[in-house]
């Protein structure tokens, strides 16, 4: 006698079909900073898009959590990062100048920050080797400061 397994056969139907609609295990792209360190910080990004340069912030991100920065697919090779360590002081920086604000804020163009109330802060360089999802983990200086994935 031929036994037949229905369940399995529904099962895998059930997986496929919800898969070639978007419901069984989404995909997920996105820009990511996770933050290792005992410290709260305040994050910046910058990035060139379809009309320029951009910097934006801030996100509060707690000690030992992660926080989507952009939502979707990347669009950049390139990302640039600037923190603040809310606890200890100090920030993780680089030599890829960029404006930021005192609040959230959002600024287009990099040029003649003070002149637009806004402070000349240094960005460091992140490559996501055109990866559409990218995670930047902040560790504590003396553990070499960042690194991304």
């Amino acid at each position: 006698m031929k036994r037949h397994n229905f369940g399995r056969i529904v099962l895998f139907l059930g997986f496929f079909a919800a898969s070639i609609l978007g419901l069984a295990f989404p995909a997920s792209a996105d820009l990511k900073l996770c933050n290792t360190t005992s410290s709260r910080v305040g994050v910046a990004i910058g990035y060139k898009d379809e009309q320029g340069w951009v910097s934006e912030g801030w996100w509060n991100v707690a000690s030992q959590t992660c926080e989507v920065l952009l939502k979707g697919t990347l669009v950049a090779r390139y990302y640039y990062i600037h923190a603040l360590d809310y606890d200890r002081g100090g920030e993780w920086g680089g030599k890829a100048f960029m404006c930021t604000g005192d609040k959230a804020f959002t600024i287009r163009g990099v040029q003649d920050c003070p002149s637009r109330n806004a402070k000349r802060s240094g960005f460091f360089e992140v490559d996501t080797n055109e990866e559409k999802d990218w995670t930047v983990r902040l560790t504590d200086p003396g553990d070499g400061g960042a690194a991304t994935q």
